[in-house]
């Protein structure tokens, strides 16, 4: 049987109180995009949850050889411009087998920006291309500390490469972060879901 320390005390793992967080995630909300300009979450995102969770199921794009990109905003703010610092990295391989490759990409990340940070790399619009991955926002709701973000996503490319995308960053504040927002860099969602989680 397991135990945990606490700092203070030891615990039995098997018998562990309703105060220590289990991990387990809660669906808060579900919604799917129908020629969507953007998708926003403006209600949920509070103390409740140490975590949220998006999930992000065949996001297909109107527009050929686009981005999703995300952006996050304060109290009732709808302006989506927080600072973001950030860092991407993608691994890539053509249907062919002839081209592999893995690099930092410098066109992706951000520097004390207010722009919306790149998600994917470009993504195509054929009826069978789109985008699957997860974003992990921690303790948007601390007033001490700045936002964490991880996300990892792929994508079928416009020119039938398979891009997997390693995004970290922080937005660069200590105010509540209550909302976020979801587009492509441009054009619409054709369509697509988009699922955001709580862990306690």
């Amino acid at each position: 049987m397991g135990v945990i320390s606490n700092g203070t005390t030891l615990l039995d793992a098997g018998a562990l109180d309703s105060g220590v967080a289990t991990g387990a995630m809660t669906l808060i909300s579900t919604t799917t995009a129908s020629s969507s300009s953007t998708i926003s979450f403006t209600s949920g995102i509070d103390s409740t949850y140490d975590e949220y969770v998006f999930k992000f199921y065949d996001i297909h794009p109107a527009t050929d050889n686009t981005f999703l990109t995300f952006q996050a905003d304060t109290g009732t703010n709808t302006n989506y411009n927080q600072t973001i610092t950030s860092t991407f990295f993608k691994s890539l391989h053509d249907e062919s087998g002839g081209t592999t490759a893995l690099s930092y990409d410098t066109s992706s990340d951000l520097a004390q920006s207010t722009s919306f940070q790149h998600l994917s790399r470009n993504v195509g619009n054929d009826n069978d291309q789109s985008i699957a991955g997860t974003l992990q926002v921690f303790s948007p709701s601390s007033s001490t500390f700045v936002k964490h973000f991880i996300s990892r996503t792929n994508v079928y490319t416009n020119d039938d490469y398979s891009i997997d995308s390693a995004i970290a960053g922080y937005f660069n504040t200590t105010t509540a972060i209550t909302r976020f927002q979801f587009k492509m860099a441009s054009g619409n969602m054709d369509s697509g879901t988009i699922k955001m989680y709580g862990i306690k």
